[in-house]
C-alpha cells in the first residue's frame, strides 16, 4: 500500500497544476473566443491557440489525477463516494476535451478554408457554432462538474477529518452557490458578467486552492488515517528498523 503522505502530495500537486495550467490556457486561446471572424482570418494566433489547447488537455488529465491519487485513502470512508469522485473528474475531463476539440477544429477549418477558397459566410457561421459549443462545455465541465467534485470530496474529507474541517466546508458551502450561478447562466437568467457569478465562484476557488496547498505541504491527519484503518507504508518502514534494533539488542 502506498504512503498516505505520498498520495496526498501527488493529489495536491495535481490540484495546483490545474491552476497553473488552466489560467494561461484561457488567455492563450482567447483570440478564437473573441474574434468572431477568426476562422477566415490570417491565423496569426494559431500557434498560441494550439498551445492553449495543449495546456487545457493537461489540465483535464491533472484533474483526473487529483481523484485517482487519493482514492486508496478516501475509499476507507466511503468507497461509493470515492468512486463517484473519480467518475466526476473523468467526466469533467471528457467535457473539457470536447471543448478543446472544438477550438482546434476552428484552427483546422481556417487553414483548410484559406487553401480551398471556401465561402467566408459559411465559414464564419461554422466558426461561431464551434465557439458556442465550446462555451457550453465550459459551463458543464469547469463550470458545473466542480460543484459535484466539491460535494463528493468535501463530504469525505469533512466526515473523516483528514484535513481541517474548515477546508472542505468551503467546498460544501460553495458548491450550491456555484450551481445556482451556472444554471442561471444556462437558462439566461444571469449575464456572464454578473457580479453574483464572481461571488459564487470564490468559495470553490478558495476550496480547491486550499486543499491543493494543504495536501501538498501538510498531508492527511495521522489520527484520521488511523481511524480509517489506513496502514501507511511510511510508518511501517520507520517502525521496522526499530524492531530490528531491539531484536539485535536482545541477542
Amino acid at each position: 500500500m502506498a504512503s498516505a503522505r505520498r498520495l496526498a502530495f501527488v493529489s495536491g500537486v495535481f490540484y495546483l497544476l490545474t491552476f497553473v495550467l488552466s489560467i494561461p490556457a484561457y488567455f492563450l486561446y482567447a483570440p478564437v473566443l473573441t474574434d468572431q471572424a477568426y476562422v477566415i482570418g490570417p491565423g496569426a494566433a494559431d500557434t498560441q491557440v494550439i498551445m492553449g489547447a495543449v495546456l487545457e488537455l493537461l489540465t483535464a488529465l491533472a484533474g483526473i489525477g487529483t481523484a485517482v491519487a487519493v482514492f486508496p485513502v478516501i475509499k476507507r470512508q466511503s468507497e461509493a463516494i470515492a468512486l463517484g469522485f473519480v467518475t466526476t473528474r473523468v467526466f469533467e475531463a471528457a467535457v473539457m476535451i470536447a471543448g478543446v476539440v472544438a477550438l482546434l477544429t476552428i484552427v483546422g477549418l481556417r487553414e483548410a478554408g484559406v487553401s480551398s477558397g471556401a465561402d467566408s459566410g459559411a465559414m464564419i457561421v461554422t466558426g461561431r457554432t464551434l465557439v458556442a459549443a465550446r462555451d457550453v462545455t465550459a459551463h458543464i465541465g469547469p463550470g458545473f462538474i466542480p460543484c459535484l467534485n466539491a460535494l463528493l470530496f468535501g463530504y469525505v474529507l469533512y466526515r473523516s477529518r483528514l484535513v481541517p474541517r474548515v477546508i472542505p466546508a468551503l467546498g460544501l458551502i460553495g458548491a450550491p452557490l456555484l450551481m445556482v450561478s451556472v444554471f442561471a447562466r444556462i437558462f439566461g437568467l444571469l449575464d456572464e458578467a454578473a457580479l453574483f457569478n464572481a461571488i459564487a465562484l470564490i468559495p470553490i476557488f478558495v476550496w480547491e486552492l486550499s486543499i491543493g496547498l494543504w495536501m501538498t505541504f501538510k498531508g492527511f491527519d495521522h489520527d484520521a488515517l488511523a481511524a480509517l484503518g489506513f496502514r501507511d507504508d511510511a510508518d511501517a518502514s520507520n517502525a521496522r528498523p526499530s524492531t530490528a534494533s531491539a531484536a539485535g539488542g536482545v541477542a
